[in-house]
């Protein structure tokens, strides 16, 4: 492929691209600059591009991967190790809900919620929630799995319904 047939193939992909890396990022800015550096790389790495692959495909994965890599990095950025003896990795990105006065009121009224429900919908609900897998709810109430499933979903509902009330 020619370099000029290849830029503007190129080219008629940039709306494609933009919507795309909106997709991914959330952000306008964010999306534009995704699609700048995929164009970037997109033009380094032309030598590399085979004539019989979809030229569409290869370029959405570059900026796949490009987001993806970006993820990561940013991730290992914002980790901080503790020197103590425990070695805790804390990610300085997370907000807590304690920061927040409304957000401190809403779990509030979410717990009371959950405290209403009958105890057969409220047991399983509170070991989901606790972090146990649904198989180990059901191993530990003796329960199927199926109903297990059951009752948090049903749990979940009636909820949404009190909140929303």
């Amino acid at each position: 492929m020619k370099t000029i047939e290849f830029s503007t193939q190129l080219l008629n992909l940039e709306a494609s691209l933009e919507r795309f890396a909106f997709k991914l990022t959330q952000k306008i800015a964010d999306a534009k600059d995704l699609v700048q550096e995929t164009f970037l790389k997109v033009l380094i790495n032309q030598d590399k591009f085979v004539n019989d692959q979809n030229f569409k495909a290869w370029t959405f994965t570059i900026m796949r991967n490009t987001f993806i890599n970006s993820y990561r990095q940013n991730i290992r950025k914002n980790t901080v190790c503790d020197q103590s003896k425990e070695s805790f990795f804390i990610n300085q990105t997370r907000v807590f809900a304690a920061d927040d006065p409304d957000s401190v009121y809403a779990a509030l009224e979410i717990t009371q919620s959950i405290k209403q429900l009958k105890e057969i919908f409220r047991v399983p609900l509170e070991m989901h929630i606790n972090g146990y897998k649904y198989q180990e709810i059901a191993e530990e109430l003796n329960i199927n799995l199926g109903t297990v499933k059951s009752r948090i979903f049903l749990s979940r509902k009636q909820l949404m319904d009190q909140l929303n009330t």
